[in-house]
């Protein structure tokens, strides 16, 4: 039943604890054994519970807390979470106007933290209040100019941080993106400004890609003599071909053995992505489970298994096999199925990129799910895991499968 203010004036304190009433909509009366009346708001956003003080009874009437409410709930339907918007607003220096850059970067940010991995979030937001939140924030969104963002993004190329002046337009993009969806923006016009950024230096992580010497690497990596956490992680790297950070975070609850699969999240694209497992690759993961798959993590670090593999721990397998730095990287073997699945195995470039978890569209600029080309994957995973074994023997087939597809 909705409260009155004869109800709130009525509420007396008890001695040995806190106790709630509740209003309506959410909203509900916190009586404090001190005496204290604080309102409180409890609401859902993306997937979290969480509560907002509405200040304080009777300073803030049941009608004035009532519309505070109302304005919250305003925020959630437009996609705002009225929490994270109360701390960007605080954070935000004296006299800003609540529909600033800074404020809307904020929320955005604040949003983002569920979804992203905590490494990268952090890089993102070190990134916007280091180069450029100092400049933009405090400018009314709608009047940010591309000349303006141009003057943010020239001036971390000055110090030669070319790749991180194309994200930083990447995310200033993305908070334009946020603020048309939340009605305080109309145009975004940071995305043009990318034809004039300089490029970055193209670089290329050391990897082995002629069969021969893959060969040779497989049967390095199959006489390692460290821990057998980081000779399961080295055994199913090539199989898999993921990221190298998102190798050593492997989770156990986002494999299925049974139905041959990996689903996780993608660490630069964020998007849901699967990774079909071949008969090799569910030997591996079979073979560690007895050891780590009591815990959270299939490669956990030797100290905790609380906490992943370190992200050296690849890289320093190599070192111990005489693999230098200039030779073999985690990240090479990224490019080593790339490079054999397309000359060798003939696979098609876009069923390759998909299993690569890159941003790959459709003619009308629209990205794949994470399901697209499954089934091709899966074929092309089993293969890709044979050819290997092959190359590991010395020989250099390809599956015959393929020999038959490639016919047909």
């Amino acid at each position: 039943m909705p409260l009155t203010e004869v109800a709130c004036k009525s509420y007396k304190p008890k001695k040995d604890a806190d106790y709630k009433v509740a209003d309506e909509k959410g909203l509900s009366l916190l009586v404090k054994t001190t005496g204290a009346k604080w309102w409180r708001f409890s609401f859902s956003f993306a997937g979290k519970r969480k509560t907002l003080s509405m200040g304080t009874y009777p300073e803030t009437s049941l009608k004035e807390a009532r519309e505070k409410r109302d304005d919250a709930r305003k925020m959630i339907a437009s996609g705002i979470d009225p929490s994270a918007n109360r701390k960007a607003v605080k954070s935000a220096q004296s006299g800003e106007v609540t529909d600033s850059f800074k404020v809307i970067a904020l929320e955005w940010l604040a949003i983002q933290k569920d979804k992203w991995v905590k490494s990268h979030y952090s890089k993102v937001e070190a990134r916007m209040h280091r180069d450029v939140l100092p400049w933009l924030g405090n400018t009314t969104i709608r009047d940010v100019k591309a000349s303006d963002i141009l003057k943010v993004l020239r001036r971390i190329e000055e110090r030669d941080a070319i790749e991180t002046a194309r994200r930083a337009l990447q995310n200033i993009s993305q908070v334009f993106k946020y603020a048309k969806a939340t009605d305080r923006a109309d145009l975004n016009p940071a995305p043009d400004l990318v034809i004039l950024l300089k490029k970055p230096k193209e670089k290329h992580m050391a990897a082995v890609t002629e069969p021969a010497g893959v060969g040779e690497l497989l049967r390095q990596i199959d006489s390692f003599q460290g821990t057998f956490t980081v000779r399961c992680a080295l055994l199913l790297a090539p199989l898999v071909f993921v990221r190298p950070g998102e190798l050593r975070q492997a989770e156990w609850k986002d494999i299925n053995l049974d139905t041959a699969e990996w689903r996780f999240r993608a660490s630069k694209t964020h998007q849901g992505h699967i990774v079909p497992l071949s008969r090799q690759a569910v030997d591996i993961f079979k073979d560690i489970f007895p050891l780590t798959g009591h815990g959270r993590y299939v490669f956990p670090c030797q100290r905790s298994d609380e906490r992943p593999m370190s992200n050296n721990a690849i890289l320093a397998a190599f070192r111990r096999m005489g693999i230098g730095k200039d030779e073999m990287t985690g990240h090479g073997f990224r490019a080593m199925a790339r490079t054999l699945l397309s000359e060798r195995l003939r696979y098609p470039d876009a069923i390759i990129e998909h299993q690569l978890a890159h941003q790959v569209r459709d003619v009308h600029g629209y990205a794949y799910n994470r399901t697209t080309f499954l089934e091709d994957r899966q074929v092309m995973m089993q293969q890709w895991a044979d050819y290997l074994d092959n190359l590991r023997e010395g020989k250099d087939i390809i599956p015959v499968k393929n020999q038959d597809a490639q016919a047909a």
